[in-house]
């Protein structure tokens, strides 16, 4: 009887509706980002930034009319990009589970967490799992430590801090099985001249509960009055600004008010000084993204950044044609505030620091095929390579780091 209670409770999306909305001027940016207010019914897929930029707004069914009537008010013209979101879910869902660790299918959070633990035991010489963080329901914030020599320089990858964005894990350990495995040349000269620190699930509660009960969960699960999570992406104590706490974009009542934030902003603290690269995974939109986020003022290395960015994207488009747009945080997208590479560039001056949000510009959004995970890990890494190459002949690391 408990097990029919828990499946009972489970989110459905039947009927609910993805609509592309282009706003033409400020004063329809401006209507579309009211809409943030009504949590029942609306939520943003890709939020209304500025004039000309997509904006991807889930409808509920018995939302529909007042969406409807609110377009024609406004007067923008918007086209229906996913007819049932509940399919696409079904869709994205292993029909079987796997039983060994493989890359057709998504992937819960023990699978991963298991994973990391037979690399380690694969690899004892190269592989070290690392706990570095916990969360409010208690569990573990897990990654690894790979390297091959002592004293390299070192790269942190983050994945998986919005729940729902499940490609952005499964591209994490797509490159993770890379370094350890591929026999391609370029990939074991970058493996094996760095110390990487591989994070794939930066959201634990929030990943877990978008495979038990919603699938479109994005914060974390700590509760605040009626309201549950905030934004893990949000809540990093860089340029932090609070919002509404039933906001999609909940910065927490402070910042590191999450424990998911907090703590592993301590172990971050311990590692500082041993990486000079943070990748930050996302998705969707196809973006390769540096800071900041908080202002559209070019700062620190900037320049060095965009030219490294258009290299890693010209190199990630070569095996399938994908294009991604290459730019800073706040001019790409929007202004955001207490994100984690602003934090980490701001705070410790790490020179390296990107943003990819991965596949795709929105026909399935937080709902990638399966069959996408291979193509997505293979243009990434394709485009990591191109990426440390620039970074090497641009003179990063520099020697004072080290």
């Amino acid at each position: 009887m408990i097990v029919y209670l828990i499946a009972a409770q489970k989110a459905t999306f039947n009927n609910y509706k993805v609509f592309r909305i282009i706003p033409t001027t400020e004063i329809q940016v401006n209507k579309l980002q009211q809409l943030e207010a009504i949590p029942d019914g609306f939520s943003f897929w890709q939020e209304p930034s500025f004039v000309g930029r997509n904006v991807d707004l889930m409808v509920a069914p018995h939302k529909l009319p007042e969406f409807y009537e609110i377009m024609a008010q406004i007067g923008i013209p918007y086209q229906i990009f996913i007819e049932d979101v509940q399919k696409l879910i079904d869709q994205t869902m292993p029909e079987k589970q796997s039983t060994s660790f493989d890359f057709n299918s998504y992937h819960t959070l023990e699978e991963i967490y298991k994973n990391l633990d037979d690399l380690a035991k694969q690899y004892p010489d190269k592989v070290q799992v690392v706990v570095g963080g916990k969360t409010y329901e208690g569990r573990q914030i897990k990654g690894v430590k790979v390297s091959f020599k002592v004293n390299n320089p070192g790269i942190f990858i983050e994945g998986g801090i919005h729940a729902r964005e499940w490609i952005s894990p499964a591209t994490v350990m797509f490159i993770l099985h890379q370094l350890l495995t591929s026999n391609d040349q370029d990939v074991r000269e970058l493996a094996e001249r760095h110390d990487w620190y591989i994070f794939p699930v930066f959201n634990p509660d929030g990943y877990a509960y978008t495979h038990t009960t919603n699938r479109l969960w994005r914060k974390t699960r700590k509760p605040y009055g009626l309201c549950v999570g905030a934004d893990a992406n949000r809540n990093w104590d860089y340029q932090w600004v609070s919002t509404l706490p039933c906001s999609e974009i909940y910065a927490g009542s402070k910042p590191f008010s999450e424990i998911e934030t907090k703590s592993m902003s301590e172990y971050i603290k311990s590692i500082s000084e041993k990486f000079y690269t943070y990748l930050s995974f996302h998705s969707f939109s196809q973006l390769l993204m540096y800071p900041y986020g908080y202002t559209k003022e070019h700062l620190d290395n900037y320049e060095d950044l965009h030219a490294i960015g258009l290299k890693s994207a010209a190199a990630l488009k070569q095996k399938y044609g994908t294009e991604y747009r290459v730019g800073n945080v706040a001019e790409t997208i929007y202004v955001c505030t207490g994100i984690t590479v602003d934090y980490i560039k701001g705070i410790y001056h790490t020179p390296i620091a990107y943003t990819y949000e991965l596949r795709d510009r929105g026909r399935y959004g937080f709902l990638l095929p399966p069959d996408q995970i291979i193509p997505s890990g293979e243009e990434t890494m394709d485009s990591l390579i191109a990426m440390f190459k620039e970074i090497k002949a641009r003179g990063y690391p520099k020697k004072d780091l080290y």
